[in-house]
């Protein structure tokens, strides 16, 4: 095995699909290399399902998906970027497998052929004694479905769907209905799988089964071909997607890490608040959210907090914060997941004594909506199960002796039901919280993204000192991010919804008009929609209307995914068309939105400028170096134009200052700059010291020294315009002379007039004469 490569000094994100495979991967790292990355940052590779665009439906653990450039297309890959200095981080899935195909997964296949005697079937999460010996596929239209089987040679066939014939169970005349009876399998209507599912899933997507990489064996097949990855050299380091789904993290990155030589690990882990990620865990730290959440609220304005408050609750719209999620985490822990509560319950039946079966599903249900993080770890965090305990009994006293029953089972770590509550905790959270609740509560859209907490809705500046200097100390080679495949809004979209918290007059006078113009019948949504609108724009109908549809069906108020409401969903596209076909509605639309342009533009250059400059390791989502304006997947696959990036790289290198406007060649500045004193200095980003401003304008500075790179970027532009600027607002960058990196403009030492400093740009990087690469 090659030597473990150091780890990265910043990573570039790129979704490699069949129209980007990892040929285009090759032929891109000389431009990554120009921007100045250090490695780049693959999303997953190994074979997925047919048509997969984001490859974490893998199917086969055996290769590299021929559709995204196979084996042959990472050698290449691999060899292109080492061969220009980049390192290669690859996105891995130990958590579940695509099963939306049956004949397309081998281990699957497999289980459903022979059942218990699969050589697969421990390697799924299946109980099988519930489905009475057989595996339960929700896919039926309903349970009438049934005569619609037919046998086809060695298979049963519904519709589209295939699945096998186990072995001997086909008689000459046997109708379909008597084959499918004699089968390892039951395929059910799709609607059992909220209470009679009897296989984990990923959250609650039927067509992601779980897998048991606790299991020696499994974890052997299913990392062997990533293992040989990292022993040939092709691979430096993994990014592990959702470890808390799985039985045992700690474990599972313990194993990791022996069978990798200890190379660089991140993962995909969501930390609540002040959480701490667990300090014995084989992993370099998380891949940001929660850095994230700090990078957006320095920007916002604490001052709108109330506003936009009264607007909400104006708009019929939620304000409490902590209400909310408690019912959308019921609803579903009664609802989507109510297969996975009912599990819980029947793996403590023995231990759980005579209490009633449904009480404590109940209890558990309350429970699994009460835990107030993602999971626990145990022997580790038992307090956020006496939280839960207490919360719960509070809600529901009248549960109080079922919850106790619970709360003794699930202490004890070397339990099943323990270990499946922890598992199971995350999906309530996410499921509630990030699919549900964050299209719920509309104040401010910036707020609700993933790893965020709504309520809290502004960080000082101070504040965020702490945290990045808590960063610098723990988990310096932790990733930061700003837009992820997985993130709500991109990057820019935030940071001109940000410029609402100092406008909520104006906001609240356009909703107004809006909702009495162009009213659809549900104005807190219309909150958030119309905030998407003005953060992304312009943006064209058919990417607006495919928003609207599905912020819509996962708010779950007006409609659902599963019983839409066809008069809503009209009005709905009929309002959102009206943006683009209503002089009136597009006249005010575009009018706030080009209200946002500057201010936007000042934040989305700042808030880049602090995650590129703070402590960790920054990531850039593919295309983001320009304006990042997409919103929630799949609107952030789209194809990037990296010839257009190249050429305005070529231009900046060519000495050219960007106009700030809406081309984001500015922005390009930025980040090239930075990115390549990061790599090309090191030594400059060895530490963290919070640099503070004095005068009038003090509030509208974030500045901080990283052991001689000194980043300054400006806060609330509105407020700072209303104000007439900097004034005399000073900072003391040190004794010698410096340089901003960004313009190539020298200052003196010492105070210097932030006014001064940016002049050109609303950020500044300064090192000392002399010290730029």
């Amino acid at each position: 095995m090659t030597d473990p490569r150091p780890a990265p000094v910043s990573t570039y994100r790129v979704q490699v699909r069949a129209a980007f495979d990892l040929h285009s991967v090759a032929e891109l790292t000389d431009y990554l290399a120009d921007l100045g990355v250090d490695w780049v940052y693959l999303s997953p590779l190994l074979e997925a399902e047919p048509g997969s665009d984001h490859g974490y439906d893998v199917i086969s653990h055996e290769r590299v998906d021929p559709a995204r450039g196979g084996d042959e297309g990472l050698v290449a890959a691999a060899a292109a970027a080492h061969g220009k200095g980049l390192g290669v981080l690859v996105d891995i899935v130990p958590n579940h497998m695509g099963v939306a195909t049956p004949a397309k997964n081998a281990w699957w296949w497999d289980v459903l052929q022979h059942g218990r005697g699969s050589r697969y079937a421990d390697a799924f999460d299946i109980d099988w004694d519930f489905g009475g010996g057989k595996l339960r596929i929700p896919v039926l239209g309903s349970a009438d479905d049934l005569d619609a089987l037919q046998v086809q040679g060695s298979e049963l066939v519904y519709y589209d769907n295939r699945f096998p014939v186990a072995p001997g169970t086909v008689d000459d005349g046997a109708d379909a209905r008597t084959v499918h009876e004699r089968q390892h399998y039951e395929l059910v209507d799709w609607r059992r799988a909220d209470d009679d599912l009897n296989y984990r899933r990923f959250f609650a997507v039927n067509t992601l089964a779980g897998i048991r990489v606790e299991l020696p064996e499994v974890f052997d097949e299913s990392h062997r071909t990533i293992v040989g990855w990292i022993r040939d050299g092709l691979v430096d380091g993994l990014r592990i997607d959702h470890p808390d789904g799985l039985a045992d993290p700690k474990g599972y990155l313990d194993a990791l890490a022996a069978a990798t030589g200890g190379r660089y690990v991140l993962v995909e882990k969501i930390l609540e608040g002040d959480e701490p990620l667990p300090d014995d865990w084989a992993t370099a730290g998380t891949t940001g959210y929660d850095a994230l959440g700090d990078f957006d609220r320095v920007l916002i304005d604490p001052a709108g907090e109330g506003p936009l408050t009264v607007l909400a609750a104006r708009l019929d719209g939620p304000t409490d914060w902590k209400a909310l999620i408690h019912d959308t985490k019921r609803e579903v822990a009664d609802g989507i997941l109510r297969s996975e509560v009912l599990r819980l319950v029947r793996t403590a039946t023995d231990a759980a004594g005579d209490t009633d079966p449904e009480r404590l599903a109940d209890a558990m249900g309350e429970l699994l909506t009460c835990f107030p993080v993602y999971r626990s770890y145990l022997p580790r965090g038992v307090e956020a199960l006496d939280t839960a305990v207490t919360e719960a009994k509070r809600h529901r006293p009248d549960l109080a002796p079922e919850i106790d029953v619970a709360s003794r089972l699930l202490r004890d770590p070397s339990t099943a039901v323990a270990q499946r509550f922890q598992q199971t905790s995350g999906m309530v959270m996410a499921k509630g919280v990030e699919d549900s609740a964050f299209y719920r509560s509309t104040r401010l859209g910036s707020l609700t993204e993933v790893g965020g907490e709504p309520d809290d809705f502004a960080e000082s500046v101070e504040r965020f000192h702490a945290r990045q200097s808590q960063r610098q100390d723990a988990w310096p080679t932790a990733m930061t991010t700003l837009t992820t495949h997985d993130t709500k809004r991109g990057e820019d979209v935030r940071a001109r919804i940000d410029v609402l918290s100092e406008l909520p007059k104006e906001w609240s006078d356009a909703i107004t008009t809006l909702e009495r113009i162009n009213g659809f019948g549900d104005p807190t949504f219309a909150n958030l929609l119309w905030q998407a609108a003005v953060g992304a724009w312009p943006i064209e109908r058919d990417r607006l209307q495919a928003y609207a549809e599905k912020a819509s069906k996962e708010a779950g108020v007006s409609t659902t995914w599963t019983d839409g409401d066809e008069a809503f969903e009209a009005r709905l596209r009929d309002a959102v068309d009206r943006v683009y076909d209503d002089e009136a509605v597009a006249e005010l639309v575009e009018r706030i939105a080009t209200r946002l342009d500057p201010a936007g533009w000042s934040n989305g250059l700042s808030m880049k400028l602090l995650q590129l400059a703070a402590p960790g390791v920054p990531d850039v989502y593919q295309g983001s170096e320009l304006w990042e304006q997409s919103l929630v997947d799949p609107d952030n696959r789209r194809a990037v134009d990296f010839a257009r990036r190249r050429e305005l790289l070529a231009e900046i290198d060519e000495g050219a200052l960007p106009a700030i406007d809406e081309t984001g060649a500015a922005k390009l500045l930025v980040v090239a700059k930075t990115l390549r004193l990061r790599r090309d200095r090191p030594e400059l980003f060895t530490g963290y010291t919070p640099l503070t401003a004095t005068g009038a304008a003090a509030e509208h500075l974030v500045a901080f020294d990283r052991g001689g790179a000194i980043a300054l970027a400006t806060r609330l532009p509105i407020g700072l315009a209303e104000r007439g600027g900097w004034g005399d607002t000073v900072v003391d960058v040190g004794s010698a002379p410096v340089v901003d990196v960004l313009t190539d403009r020298e200052f003196q030492g010492g105070e210097l007039r932030v006014a001064d400093l940016l002049e050109h740009y609303p950020v500044a990087l300064l090192v000392e004469v002399g010290g730029k690469p």
